[in-house]
């Protein structure tokens, strides 16, 4: 693409590189310039303007955003129409959006003029939310980078995985400090969250806090009411492998496989299962409806993907989300369980 200025006679047919306003004639940045709009500039006084000329093998800036973001869109996904270099998309159901970062950072190290931005990998998404855009900076580019990129991406690196798991099963432990409506608060703000997911708590269990209660309550939850996920809240934060809600896992013949997370607030979440069924020990902070590590954990396992130690160990950068200066100490002065919020 040559890009410059050009004489106003030679301009028809060109692009205009800025928008031009003279007596009544008006022509917008990046649009074709037409003769008529030649003609009216001359007769404004105009004798120059800056202008892009595509070249041989060139592909317009809408028909190259155009490309690169349909090869980028996988499974749940669907590229727009490109409008001024730009071609966004969309998520086409509700899901879990995931990204092959190399895929990503390939095609924008291809040249400065193509750039792709996502949301953030495993973010929850709706139906119809932007995930993704592709931006073409200049007018136009050579076809064959466009070529390069799609490439560079190898498979389609964006796709929403849709949830998968609906039936949800509770665990309530019980100590006499915790208050019954705190239950009841968790339970509300537990079917909120899995609401726009599709998913609902088809059982819930209220035992003593202690491990053969547990125990008994999961298996239960999965062998009778058919949960296809567990969900533990302890009326006291998990505190090693060894305590209630991690022994009364295994003690249902499931399994702990990872106690803690470096995301604040959210450290002191639990994940294992017990056979196939995800089970998770929820921090306290899950009692409260903003967002915390419990959900950046439930939406993965609701949208049927794995959870593995590596996984959350590779959370940290970013697993920041509140200021934790103003909180209150969790375990200072005999704090209870909703006021804990691990």
């Amino acid at each position: 693409m040559k890009f410059g200025p050009v004489p106003l006679h030679e301009a028809a047919g060109l692009i205009a590189a800025h928008s031009v306003r003279a007596d009544d004639a008006t022509l917008r940045k990046g649009s074709p310039i037409s003769a008529e709009i030649v003609a009216r500039l001359e007769r404004a006084g105009l004798r120059e303007i800056v202008a892009a000329r595509l070249e041989p093998g060139d592909l317009g800036e809408d028909e190259a955003a155009s490309r690169l973001a349909r090869h980028m869109a996988g499974e749940g996904v669907s590229a727009a129409e490109p409008f001024t270099g730009r071609c966004n998309l969309h998520a086409v159901r509700a899901g879990v959006l995931r990204v092959a970062r190399e895929g990503i950072d390939a095609a924008n190290a291809v040249d400065e003029a193509i750039t792709v931005a996502t949301l953030p990998p495993f973010k929850p998404v709706a139906a119809g939310e932007m995930v993704a855009t592709v931006k073409i900076i200049p007018y136009a580019v050579p076809g064959a980078l466009i070529e390069r990129a799609r490439a560079a991406a190898l498979s389609p690196p964006i796709a929403v995985e849709p949830y998968r798991l609906t039936r949800i099963g509770v665990v309530s432990t019980l100590l006499p400090s915790l208050k019954p409506a705190t239950v009841e608060k968790t339970l509300r703000t537990l079917a909120q969250r899995l609401a726009p997911t599709g998913a609902g708590i088809v059982a819930e269990r209220r035992v003593p806090h202690e491990g053969a209660a547990v125990a008994t309550a999961l298996a239960d939850l999965i062998d009778r009411d058919g949960a296809e996920l567990a969900v533990i809240f302890g009326a006291s934060a998990i505190a090693d492998r060894r305590d209630v809600i991690p022994a009364g896992i295994e003690a249902a013949g499931g399994r702990v496989d990872h106690l803690g997370m470096p995301v604040d607030p959210g450290n002191l979440l639990l994940v294992g299962a017990r056979g196939a069924v995800p089970v998770i020990g929820a921090p306290g902070c899950a009692r409260s409806p903003k967002e915390n590590g419990f959900d950046w954990i439930l939406h993965r396992l609701l949208a049927g993907l794995a959870v593995t130690r590596a996984d959350i160990v590779a959370l940290g950068v970013g697993g920041l989300l509140t200021e934790i200066v103003s909180r209150p100490q969790p375990r200072g002065g005999g704090a209870s369980a909703e006021e804990e919020d691990g």
